[in-house]
């Protein structure tokens, strides 16, 4: 690719469709454990029919971004967050776990050498996908596979629901006939089946006019607990004239524990606010928000960061979030998480780790 074509895909990238120039790899099997580990050529990867990611779906990934700073450097947000989240989801695989350090190191390396595609405009980054797949060539069922490919890629990236004025306020679709994740399934883990499994519900999001999906519980279907692929966060006003409370359903086993959750429920103490991890379904949702209880909805993830939800909608009833607007708790956890992670503000919270 050309100086002057990787130039203009930088001024204005788009979220997963091209990809720099190199990729880390690194191979795992029973007799050797990790090993053979390569900064190469981004290339097409050869496996044989038979290996066991094409049948059986034993697939991890992760999702982390790049940030360049105000002089230059470039930096990680909260890397070892993502490589423990990485070796949870593949212990419920059963899948060889991966050294926190070599998780990150891979990762660095990767930015290192692809630091003229970390791009610098507003809200723009370099996006990493590490990710692992069960690599054996067999269809036997009885013991998970025996091989493994570790592989990180990265493409720059502009917000994932982004507009000229900031974030846009999302319509919701909530599904009640389908379910992201059940107890003691996989919720909690990165794995690509949970997304798999989510496409048909998005689908019906997008056909009823809506922007995403609102995953309910499995068992009563009436607990809420993600949007698509992010976590949801609830901003409750006080009823003794108190500061708001930042509520997020609780982590039982069938939510993915976002890196960007922890985060934003730490920057709320920061700033004052309440915090609560907790249930909420989908009547306490409409009446909280009609009773002027719940004033702003928001989901949050690495791809989008944070994305205002303005508008409820199911098979039987719909209604608008405050005025249907992102919020100003909204916005200024956005603006402090994102102050953090492009260097603007002071991290003191040692959250950022400089590569380059």
């Amino acid at each position: 690719m050309s100086e002057m074509d990787r130039r203009a895909i930088l001024a204005a990238p788009v979220f997963g469709k091209v990809f720099t120039d190199h990729m880390i790899t690194l191979r795992w099997d029973a007799e050797q454990g990790w090993h053979d580990g390569r900064l190469e050529a981004f290339q097409d990867i050869a496996l044989p029919p038979s290996a066991s990611v094409f049948h059986y779906g034993q697939e991890i990934f992760e999702g982390m971004k790049a940030y360049r700073q105000p002089g230059g450097s470039i930096a990680l947000f909260r890397p070892e967050r993502n490589a423990a989240r990485f070796n949870a989801s593949a212990r419920r695989l059963a899948m060889p776990e991966l050294p926190v350090e070599t998780f990150v190191r891979a990762v660095e390396l990767l930015v290192q050498q692809e630091r003229h595609w970390v791009p610098g405009g507003d809200g723009t980054s370099l996006y990493l996908r590490p990710f692992m797949i069960a690599t054996e060539p067999t269809l036997g069922f009885t013991l998970p596979s025996r091989s493994y490919l570790f592989g990180v890629i990265a493409c720059p990236a502009s917000a994932y629901f982004s507009t000229r004025t900031g974030p846009p306020a999302l319509t919701v679709w909530l599904s009640e006939e389908y379910a992201r994740a059940a107890p003691g399934g996989t919720g909690a883990a990165k794995a690509g089946g949970n997304y798999a499994a989510a496409f048909l519900a998005q689908r019906e999001a997008v056909e009823q006019g809506c922007d995403q999906v609102v995953w309910l519980d499995a068992v009563e279907h009436t607990w809420v607990e993600e949007m698509g692929g992010m976590n949801l966060c609830f901003v409750q006003q006080s009823t003794d004239g108190g500061s708001p409370t930042l509520m997020t359903p609780e982590l039982t086993g069938t939510l993915l524990p976002g890196v960007t959750r922890d985060s934003l429920l730490q920057l709320a103490g920061r700033l004052g606010l309440g915090r609560s991890e907790g249930r909420i379904n989908v009547q306490q949702w409409r009446k909280q928000c009609e009773a002027g209880v719940i004033t702003e909805v928001f989901a949050c993830g690495t791809a989008a960061v944070i994305a205002p939800v303005g508008h409820v909608r199911g098979a039987n009833d719909e209604w608008t979030i405050g005025d249907g607007r992102p919020g100003p708790v909204t916005l200024r956890l956005r603006d402090e998480l994102l102050g953090i992670q492009y260097g603007r503000i002071p991290d003191d919270l040692g959250w950022t780790r400089i590569v380059c």
